[in-house]
This record gives structure tokens, C-alpha cells and sequence, in this order.
């Protein structure tokens, strides 16, 4: 859905578009792809990057969402979670380092059921490291970016994984995409919670990413996180 919504804003005149998305009957994914599929016009807008901060825009459409979209209970749960994080009356994200590379954090974090217990869910945060940069390791090089994602409260990465967690992104300026499959190699957080990268050659210019799929614990666990979409700029 992510990378179809990129495509609209790499047309010329699509980007304003309000997309008609359909919605699945499957009671698993309705309440995520609902809340994403209000929300798709104005992640549109934020991949467009010419806001100091898109994230405003994003939070005030959840709360306009909350307060007036006819949406499921489920829906706007998961919509107060986003409007929480962004707004930080839970905390929001993890700390930025103020010495350290530009890190790009994903728009809002995301849901995988079950990843830490059968009755427990676990956040997902995603950031991106445009480069030239150190992290994350190997790090990325000038035109290149890397993802990192975190399940948090979960156990460590399983050496082997189940199915794969994947960045779909665009290269809006340039109309370059890929699918870059995020692993364990970089030995991120060894003892939890699982932790996984990968480093994309982008090219230079405005990307959008979607990170969704499924990551396996060595607690024997295999679960799936709805997608967390990004905006960012490689130079």
C-alpha cells in the first residue's frame, strides 16, 4: 500500500490525490489498514518533505480522524497509539543523540501481535540513517541509507528467520525503488530486544519507505507488524 501511494507522489499531479483504498475483510489486518487508509493523504503530503516537521501535519489529522471519522473501535485505538506517540504524552520515540548521524525516525510506530508472549503485543520503532554515516554497521555510503527496526519488549533475534521484515521504498525525485530485506547481520542488540538493519543504495533525493512482514524471536516466536511508513532525504 506504502509503495503504491509513493508511485502517486513520484506523478506529476497524483500527490494531492485522495486515494480510495480498499479495505480487506480479514478481522486481523481491518483495524491497522483502516486507520493507515485514513491517514493515506496526509502521509502523502509529509513524503513531500517541504515541512520543517510533518510529523505536526500527521498528528493533526489523527486527531481530526479520532474526532470525526466513522471508523471501528479498533481503528481509533490504534490511531490514539499514533496521536500518543507523536504528541509524547507517553513518552514518543527513543531519544535522538544530538552528536551523533541524522536519523530519520519513521512516522509513527507500529503493532506486531503476540511478539512477546501469546497474549503480549510489541511495539515496533523504525528509523532510517541517511549517508554518509557509521550506523547503521556496516553504514550506509553518500546515496545509500540504512533501516533499523526494534520490536520492543521482545526476546533476541532467532539466527534464523521464519519470514522476512522488508523496506519497500521509492526514490521520488529519481523513480528508483527496491525491496531490501532487514536481517540480523549487524548484531544489533544481541540480547534484546530483536533488532534488525539492512543498508539500501537509494540514490540521492527524497525516499519514502514502508517497513512491514515478520520477524522470529529464540523465544520461538514468529510474528507480523502492520507497515510504519518513513520520509526521508539521502543527499
Amino acid at each position: 500500500m506504502a509503495v503504491a501511494a509513493a508511485c502517486a507522489v513520484a506523478a506529476p499531479g497524483v500527490a494531492a490525490a485522495q486515494p480510495a483504498l480498499p479495505i480487506p475483510t480479514d478481522p486481523q489486518v481491518v483495524p491497522g489498514y483502516e486507520a493507515l487508509a485514513a491517514l493515506a493523504p496526509t502521509l502523502l503530503q509529509a513524503a513531500e518533505i517541504d515541512a520543517a516537521n510533518p510529523q505536526n501535519e500527521i498528528l493533526a489529522r489523527a486527531k481530526q480522524l479520532l474526532d470525526t471519522a466513522p471508523l471501528s473501535p479498533d481503528a481509533k485505538r490504534i490511531l490514539s497509539s499514533i496521536i500518543t506517540f507523536l504528541d509524547g504524552s507517553r513518552g514518543g520515540g527513543p531519544e535522538i543523540p544530538q552528536d551523533g548521524p541524522v536519523i530519520a525516525q519513521f512516522l509513527y510506530p507500529t503493532v506486531g501481535r503476540g511478539c512477546i508472549s501469546p497474549t503480549a503485543d510489541s511495539v515496533g520503532a523504525a528509523l532510517a540513517v541517511p549517508g554518509p554515516a557509521d550506523l547503521p554497521p556496516p553504514g550506509p555510503a553518500a546515496g545509500a541509507a540504512g533501516f533499523v527496526f526494534t520490536a520492543l519488549g521482545t526476546a533476541p533475534l532467532a539466527d534464523r528467520q521464519a519470514a522476512p521484515l522488508t523496506a519497500n521504498w521509492v526514490n521520488v525525485d529519481t523513480g528508483r525503488t527496491g525491496a531490501t530485506v532487514l536481517t540480523g547481520a549487524a548484531n544489533i542488540n544481541p540480547d534484546g530486544p530483536a533488532t534488525l538493519s539492512a543498508i539500501a543504495d537509494t540514490g540521492r533525493g527524497r525516499v519514502l519507505a514502508a517497513i512491514s512482514g515478520s520477524i522470529t524471536t529464540d523465544a520461538g516466536i514468529t510474528c507480523s507488524f502492520l507497515p510504519t511508513v518513513g520520509a526521508f532525504v539521502v543527499n
